[in-house]
């Protein structure tokens, strides 16, 4: 396994103006990040964007084997459900613009007005679409556990299994967030034991309970249980076992440190990625 580093465990850095795209992938570099996560999230110009950021990685020597999307494929229209697949199609073009092997994607997720069997059928025929697309390119699509409709590890494993036998590839596979199984009440390293062989590239994220006077940055889960992204190896998240279900499965591939908590991330995510080597 390789450690990487998402562009999102910057995001305060970016919010407030400290870090841009090529900036990101320096101060990666300085973390000790091995390869880094790129997302359309962060784009403002994307040719220029494009430029700037393949010049930092010839400049650093670093890769980036991830690129992410955020698409939502639980929209009424067919209309909208076009627009979101096109989101996953970019994100497949820009994946070969950066000899990057994987697009993290998302599924989507009920809303009002659509029904759980309506948006799981729109997510289902959007993902084969896009695995067609993918597939015809080299590139894999990694389906992260996020939200109500694909947050657990069955959820996860049974989208994964329907999408592959609509479109007869293996483009899809899946992306385990080891913190995120939490917002959904299933212990992570249960839930990995249940994807880790159709991994295709690992979200590496720590969270702990939070207390009842912290109230910054709080996610809650299903049960109503309330959380705070710490970094890597200083919180609740059992990622000893989390690795070895991975290690089990035969999971070679990136481990993307992917840091949601309230300390600065420049101070943060170097401690994140130096706690992901000793697990690793």
């Amino acid at each position: 396994m390789r450690i990487g580093v998402s562009m999102y465990s910057y995001y305060q850095a970016v919010q407030d103006g400290r870090l841009d795209i090529p900036g990101f992938i320096r101060e990666a570099k300085n973390a000790g990040a091995e390869g880094v996560e790129l997302l359309d999230f962060f784009y403002k110009d994307v040719e220029a964007d494009r430029i700037a950021a393949k010049a930092a990685l010839a400049e650093t020597g670093l890769p980036c084997p991830i690129f992410s999307v955020a698409q939502n494929f639980a929209k009424i229209s067919a209309e909208e459900r076009e627009v979101q697949l096109g989101k996953i199609r970019f994100g497949v073009d820009e994946a070969l613009e950066y000899g990057a092997g994987v697009v993290r994607v998302f599924a989507g997720d009920v809303a009002e007005g659509i029904t759980f069997d309506q948006a799981r059928a729109w997510i289902v025929e959007g993902l084969a679409a896009a695995s067609t697309y993918a597939h015809d390119r080299g590139i894999k699509l990694a389906l992260e556990n996020h939200g109500k409709l694909a947050g657990s590890g069955d959820q996860v494993r049974g989208l994964i299994d329907e999408v592959r036998a609509m479109c007869g590839n293996d483009a899809l596979g899946a992306n385990p967030d080891t913190g995120n199984f939490i917002l959904v009440n299933q212990p992570s390293h249960e839930a990995i034991e249940q994807v880790a062989s159709l991994a295709y590239m690992v979200h590496f994220k720590d969270f702990r309970a939070a207390a009842d006077t912290e109230t910054d940055h709080i996610y809650g889960a299903l049960d109503g249980s309330r959380w705070l992204g710490t970094a890597v190896g200083e919180g609740d998240v059992q990622l000893e076992r989390c690795i070895q279900s991975l290690k089990d499965a035969g999971f070679d591939g990136w481990l993307s440190v992917e840091y949601e908590g309230i300390e600065d991330p420049l101070v943060a995510v170097p401690r994140s990625i130096a706690n992901a080597r000793k697990y690793v």
